[in-house]
């Protein structure tokens, strides 16, 4: 699945895709921590998606992990939650009792310079975490939906709109199936999409255009890889040396990864 991004360039370069875009909130990134961000901290992460109040194209903070429109107790959703965190792409269209059913007209892209995923190695104690992104792009905007749910704020019980949103994912290419390879969502990937078609995403959709994105395949050659040091934990905090945790690093003994 999708649960670790990266965003490590300026909000800024967000209009070279989008010039005419507007701000619904003060967008501020800090980049040291937004080098690796995690779903599963449910943070607030800016998202583009088409207004239904103005018609245009808006960039806004929402959570990633959808509340649905009707949960009433965000603490009694809490363990639902982590399920929210991605869209399975073949849900969307053909699951009349999924939420992604309910949802499949709010789309929204997630600008992203890369994500991680986890890779399985026999001989290995730990999980090698690999850094993948989009040749010669600098952004990649990853389909999704969002949800807007009305929940009373902590402090004063008044209700306010919460601002939510799910990572489309698909079956993997070759290159993910290689990295992806274990655990229960093994062989899974993002609808990594080429901009001209993400741009589509946001706008109406014939049924029939609506699947044929769904079932795009990012060629595994226009994807760049490498692995990169421990991405999750303690250790993972700081880097002595200096690096970034989507710099490449070196795993002794580690072996190619055995495309199919």
């Amino acid at each position: 699945m999708c649960y670790d991004v990266s965003f490590s360039t300026s909000i800024e370069s967000i209009y070279d895709y989008f010039p005419d875009i507007v701000h619904d909130d003060q967008i501020r990134i800090n980049f040291q921590s937004a080098v690796h961000i995690q779903g599963h901290a449910y943070g607030e992460y800016p998202v583009v998606y088409q207004s239904r109040e103005d018609g245009r194209l808006h960039l806004k903070l929402m959570e990633w992990g959808c509340m649905p429109f009707y949960v009433k107790d965000e603490k009694a959703f809490a363990r639902q939650r982590p399920t929210m965190l991605n869209a399975r792409s073949e849900r969307i269209l053909d699951d009349a009792k999924s939420y992604w059913y309910k949802i499949r007209e709010r789309r929204c892209l997630v600008p992203v310079t890369g994500i991680y995923e986890h890779r399985e190695v026999k001989g290995f104690k730990t999980k090698i975490p690999y850094f993948i992104k989009v040749k010669s792009e600098k952004l990649v905007f990853l389909p999704g939906l969002y949800s807007v749910v009305e929940l009373p704020d902590k402090d004063t019980g008044e209700l306010v709109k919460r601002f939510t949103y799910t990572v489309v994912t698909r079956a993997a290419n070759s290159v993910m199936r290689a990295i992806h390879n274990g655990g229960e969502n093994a062989g899974r990937m993002p609808l990594f999409l080429p901009f001209a078609m993400a741009q589509e995403w946001l706008f109406d959709l014939s049924e029939s255009r609506y699947r044929e994105i769904l079932s795009f395949e990012m060629p595994s050659e226009q994807l760049e890889y490498w692995p990169v040091n421990t991405i999750r934990g303690p250790k993972a905090a700081t880097r002595e040396d200096g690096t970034q945790k989507n710099d490449p690093f070196v795993w002794p003994g580690l072996p190619e990864l055995e495309l199919t």
